[in-house]
């Protein structure tokens, strides 16, 4: 059984109101075996597309190749804008090697309550996937469970958004279920009215446009 183990510590600049919250990067980050136009940095598979989605809203002229120099790139916007990252899961095993959460056993989730106390100004946690089995909010829900922790429904409207009050401090937390940025989750975007209604208007736009219009409000 293969050991999927998260290659990258998490990135969090002292600033940072925000963290990006997602799973884990395909099993090829973990054993070093990257295609070209893969980024040896967090959501650098280059079938991912949070960084195409990033690329678009902030006009960052990102490079999608296997260099320091792309990293760089990625890690200076995330500083410059105050945003962090800090996926939910440590490790996981599994039977096949593929890169889907459902296919995840056994797994090892980060302490995301313990890295909100220690990182006093995040106030927004942006979900990469909502509450089915194995996602990020999903396990997130799993995890706070531990410490008396419930998540409460501010907006049932996609991206959903909810709130929590860390303990001790009572400081509010919010968090955002965007859609996945990736090829799987394509389908579920197409059967969206929202989704739907832009391409009757707009034919040409693509379920990237509509990532990138949803996610431009809370990066």
């Amino acid at each position: 059984m293969f050991h999927h183990i998260h290659p990258y510590p998490p990135f969090i600049p002292e600033n940072a109101t925000k963290l990006i919250v997602g799973t884990l990067p395909p099993p090829r980050f973990t054993t070093g075996e990257l295609k070209e136009g893969d980024v040896d940095f967090c959501y650098g598979s280059r079938d991912g597309q949070l960084w195409p989605i990033l690329d678009k809203i902030f006009g960052l002229d990102l490079k999608f190749e296997t260099t320091a120099e792309a990293i760089e790139q990625r890690e200076h916007f995330l500083i410059k804008r105050g945003i962090g990252i800090c996926d939910m899961v440590a490790s996981a095993r599994r039977e096949k090697i593929d890169a889907s959460d459902i296919g995840m056993l056994e797994v090892e989730l980060r302490n995301l309550v313990a890295v909100l106390q220690q990182n006093p100004k995040i106030d927004t946690l942006l979900f990469t996937g909502g509450n089915s089995k194995n996602g990020p909010e999903y396990f997130f829900r799993r995890k706070i469970k531990e410490y008396n922790l419930s998540l409460k429904l501010v907006s049932n409207k996609v991206p959903k958004i909810h709130t929590f009050q860390l303990p001790e401090s009572g400081r509010n937390v919010k968090t955002v279920s965007l859609i996945a940025p990736s090829g799987a989750a394509n389908r579920a975007v197409g059967s969206l009215a929202a989704y739907k209604k832009m391409k009757e208007k707009f034919p040409e736009k693509t379920t990237i446009d509509f990532r990138v219009e949803q996610y431009r409000p809370f990066f």
